[in-house]
């Protein structure tokens, strides 16, 4: 552990995974919202509205996301002049979070539809025959339950979102996974070492999200 006794390496590693924590929780709320709202959209009485949500699941879950996270860079930033900021070190992280952010949303969407499909329909009928709306049925009645059966698969995504963080390092953002190159490359006889510190450090911090999101989806599920 020579090369973690430098307080400068020390930082770095703390800094990447600092790092690794802002992407997950930005992309996991804008995620979550996104996906929310591409899930009304697939089960919408509207074929639009079904045919874009449809779409969108299908180009961004059959898309690599290292081809995603560099369009955000080279298309959404240096071709068509989308800027979060003038600093760089913030634009890039923007550009990630959006790129992270579209490609988890597909994830949360069939994940959430597929929670959705759980509730029984004459609950839904139901709904509409008190006079209920679509929007109305779907965020009183339905949403409530199917979220409550899918935190398990919602926790699955989460962990893969963290792991996927590390990503971003490849338009310049500072993660884990660049901190590890970057320290590797100044301490080549120590590579192993080193792996071996990130990859453990990744193990510590995904372990208990499983297990704290197994424990709430049996004390949520829906008994029936």
């Amino acid at each position: 552990m020579d090369v973690f006794s430098d307080p400068l390496n020390r930082q770095a590693f703390l800094d990447g995974f600092a790092m690794i924590l802002k992407l997950t929780a930005a992309s996991a709320l804008l995620s979550l919202l996104l996906g929310l709202l591409l899930a009304a959209c697939r089960v919408s009485p509207v074929p639009v509205l079904r045919a874009l949500g449809a779409g969108w699941v299908h180009l961004f879950r059959n898309t690599p996301l290292t081809l995603i996270i560099t369009f955000c860079f080279f298309g959404l930033y240096s071709a068509m002049g989308v800027k979060f900021s003038d600093d760089i070190d913030i634009n890039n992280y923007w550009l990630a979070v959006v790129g992270l952010s579209a490609y988890t949303a597909a994830f949360v969407c069939e994940a959430i539809r597929s929670g959705i499909n759980t509730v029984p329909i004459g609950q839904a009928e139901a709904a509409r025959a008190l006079g209920l709306t679509f929007a109305q049925n779907l965020r009183l009645i339905i949403l409530p339950q199917a979220v409550r059966s899918v935190v398990a698969p919602l926790g699955s995504i989460l962990i893969a979102l963290t792991k996927n963080a590390t990503i971003a390092g490849v338009i310049g953002v500072a993660e884990a996974s660049s901190q590890m190159k970057q320290l590797i490359n100044d301490n080549g006889d120590a590579a192993v070492e080193i792996f071996a510190v990130f990859a453990l450090a990744f193990v510590v911090l995904l372990v208990p999200v499983g297990y704290g999101f197994s424990a709430l989806a049996n004390r949520l599920v829906v008994r029936r």
